[in-house]
């Protein structure tokens, strides 16, 4: 920063610097209890899924939920070509307009 960004001391800055003391003054200190008094006054935020991709890297272990959705895919009859081409007629895409098939 040099000395044209530097903002000057003046009355505003100084109020400023006051009025923070005081707010700060008047701020609990931030104990566990106080922050958060119990888990029964929020959701607790859960640890995000898993994807596919940070499984096959290595970075993550599947969940018992991937590894049942991995093996009924498997186990799922392989579509010929004629219901491929059945489904793609039938999906309207992202402006989900059938008559411009994706």
């Amino acid at each position: 920063m040099n000395d044209h960004d530097t903002p000057h001391e003046g009355p505003l800055t100084q109020l400023l610097d006051e009025q923070l003391e005081l707010a700060a003054a008047r701020l609990p200190t931030l104990a566990p209890g106080v922050a958060h008094p119990s888990p029964v006054d929020h959701e607790e935020r859960q640890a995000p899924h898993a994807t596919f991709e940070d499984v096959l890297l290595g970075n993550a272990e599947p969940s018992p939920e991937m590894l049942e959705e991995l093996a009924a895919l498997q186990a799922a009859p392989e579509l010929s070509e004629d219901e491929l081409i059945r489904q793609a007629l039938a999906d309207g895409g992202a402006d989900n307009d059938p008559s411009t098939p994706e």
